[in-house]
């Protein structure tokens, strides 16, 4: 081993590699045996999406060149595709249409909106007899936004038909297996689906109109979600009423954990944490302490089998069983995304396809770490630690590691311990980094997720401070040279950190993230304008709350140098958000960069785009740390250093 300080390690793994790798890797996958579909980010052709299909070891894509699966609805998107034997339906990003796909070809079936993209299409599913289609369509009509379920014959020879409306949103539209009931998902804001929902079932007549519709589960203090027939017509769902999401049939609860759970929260369509076995047994994926672990449950003793398998974080909608096998798309703590064929009935384990084939040497991968830490209030928070690791160097004795404060976003959602290409960037090159499940982050039951309920921009950031400061006290890391990173709610973490405790962390980088919490709550999208109600008031009822949580009025005390990247396309936070922060750090002479990206939304997808954001970041804090880097870099503008 060499002794090189930190942040100086040369790495096979450059920029350029980690932003080739998809950051959406199966996404909806389904079966159809001996085949297996799914859809692919293409970070190297403008961060479209593809359908694919592996067959026979090989992958090709189902749609035409460059075809962009992905929809618009609720802006974050999810379930652009479904199929029907083989013919898959699809929305595309560039219209918003939606299409039927067969041998390559796309048709469309909708007509063109009046305004681009003012009609929207997501989350379907087909009648048995592939007859009639049944979606989620958001309509932007005159400034309003209207979400509704419609439903249009498959060949595309109608128009589509409003079948339920009245909701703020609707999600999941599922039909029974002998095509007479459908069930779906609702609910009116201020809640997001994690808070509350309901349940809803119908006679589906052969038009499609709904009929006799029936409340089935949900409420206020209750969020549904999941539904799914099993081959016998019945309807499960998923319910957190005991306070942990559980599995329910429409008869009884099947499962009753008080440590785990079998869902999370649904900030996409198409979210999927079980799937049915042609013997009656069900997959379900249980999250433990943020940890997934596939489990086979027996609905009728209510026993949960392990699995056995080293996976610790699954797909959220890459689940899917047939006859004794269950596919899926999972990482573990040492393997990157991979898609599985697992038979329940041999155990057999095979891995079809994965994101990430550069052989990596196991000494150079590091094995993420559990934390329970103490937050200042007295609570306990969770994180994850992957340490410095590398062949060939080794630092200082005398030193400690720089640290990468990693904050998600969301906020309400979370992270488990997996191989993740973009924390071996730098625990390769001798930078340890700290994944925080901050208060209000899923996967530790609802009483965790809701700490953060009027706290938002209070206790989040705090805890990132937390789990800083006791990594220092166990000796694995230098404080001086600590940054928080993050991206949306994760960036308002940053940017609160920096502005609310200006020497807690030696500088920060924020994606897209919010500086005025009033500005965010006046501009968002229609799914998240009533998200801040729950995580800090109601507005404008609170208005001071949401100025006493906005950091870009606190901008005198910041006083860290800080780097700020943004889409310029982003609907969920917009430009004006890093813009506002940039002009209050060069008024106040504090070292800083801004680097906007065009074409780029909530979230960079394209490969070049994505590089670049890697290197500034690795150019930002090596000059404000005082290290140098073994990678050339293109070199950035730091006003102010």
């Amino acid at each position: 081993m060499t002794v090189r300080p930190y942040g100086t390690w040369p790495s096979v793994l450059d920029a350029d590699t980690i932003a080739g790798i998809p950051g959406l890797a199966f996404d909806g996958l389904s079966a159809a045996w001996p085949s297996l579909r799914w859809r692919e980010a293409r970070p190297a052709e403008g961060g479209r999406i593809a359908l694919v299909e592996w067959r026979d070891g090989q992958v090709h894509e189902l749609t035409p060149a460059g075809f962009n699966v992905r929809t618009r609805v609720h802006e974050y998107g999810g379930a652009a595709s479904w199929f029907h034997g083989e013919t898959a339906y699809c929305s595309e990003f560039t219209d918003s249409r939606l299409y039927r796909v067969q041998n390559g070809e796309a048709a469309p079936l909708t007509p063109e909106p009046p305004e681009p993209n003012s009609l929207r299409y997501a989350d379907g599913d087909l009648t048995p007899d592939g007859r009639l289609i049944v979606c989620v369509r958001e309509r932007h009509e005159a400034g309003d936004v209207h979400n509704e379920l419609v439903a249009l014959p498959a060949d595309g020879s109608a128009e589509p038909r409003i079948v339920a409306s009245g909701h703020d949103f609707y999600a999941a539209p599922r039909v029974s297996p002998d095509g007479r009931r459908i069930a779906w998902i609702s609910w009116d804001h201020p809640r997001m689906p994690w808070d509350g929902t309901e349940l809803w079932v119908a006679d589906l007549d052969p038009d499609g109109t709904f009929s006799v519709e029936s409340f089935v589960a949900g409420g206020p203090e209750e969020s549904v979600l999941e539904p799914a027939w099993s081959a016998d017509g019945l309807l499960h769902f998923v319910s957190d009423r005991n306070g942990w999401w559980n599995l329910h049939r429409e008869d009884r609860a099947l499962t009753t954990l008080e440590d785990g759970e079998i869902g999370m929260p649904a900030f996409v369509f198409g979210m999927g944490r079980y799937a049915f076995f042609g013997d009656g047994r069900i997959a379900c994926v249980v999250t433990r302490a943020a940890v997934d672990s596939l489990e086979l449950l027996d609905p009728e003793t209510g026993a949960l089998e392990p699995a056995g398998l080293d996976w610790t974080s699954y797909g959220p909608t890459a689940l899917a069983a047939e006859g004794d096998r269950v596919f899926f798309s999972a990482t573990s703590r040492t393997e990157p995304a991979t898609v599985i064929v697992w038979d329940a009935s041999s155990g057999e384990e095979t891995s079809v396809h994965r994101t990430f084939d550069l052989d990596l040497d196991p000494a150079a991968v590091p094995t993420p770490r559990a934390l329970d830490f103490p937050t200042r209030d007295g609570a306990t928070a969770h994180a994850f630690y992957y340490p410095p690791a590398s062949t060939d160097s080794e630092g200082p004795a005398d030193e400690r590691p720089p640290l990468r404060v990693v904050c998600h976003g969301g906020p309400t959602a979370h992270r488990g311990p997996t191989f993740t290409p973009n924390f071996l960037f730098w625990t390769q090159r001798g930078i340890g980094v700290v994944d925080v499940n901050y208060r209000g982050s899923s996967g530790y039951g609802r009483a965790y997720r809701r700490a953060l309920n009027g706290r938002w921009g209070e206790i989040d950031w705090q805890d990132c401070v937390a789990a800083a400061h006791y990594l220092a006290e166990q000796g694995e890391t230098d404080l001086a040279c600590t940054w928080v990173e993050g991206g949306s709610a994760g960036g308002y973490v940053v940017l609160c950190a920096l502005a609310f405790d200006p020497t807690a962390f030696a500088a920060g980088v924020s994606l897209f993230g919010v500086a005025d919490a009033e500005a965010l709550a006046a501009e968002t999208h229609k799914f998240e304008s009533h998200y801040c109600d729950s995580l800090i008031g109601p507005y404008p009822e609170r208005a001071d709350l949401y100025r006493e949580r906005s950091p870009i009025h606190f901008s005198d005390r910041l006083e860290r140098p800080l780097l700020l990247l943004q889409g310029l396309d982003d609907k969920v936070v917009p430009p004006s958000q890093a813009e506002m922060m940039a002009a209050a750090l060069d008024s106040k002479e504090v070292p800083y960069a801004y680097l906007a990206f065009e074409g780029e939304g909530h979230g960079f997808r394209k490969q070049e785009n994505v590089r670049r954001a890697i290197e500034a970041t690795l150019e930002f804090v090596s000059r404000v740390f005082g290290f140098e880097p073994a990678d050339e870099l293109e070199p950035l503008e730091i006003r102010h250093l």
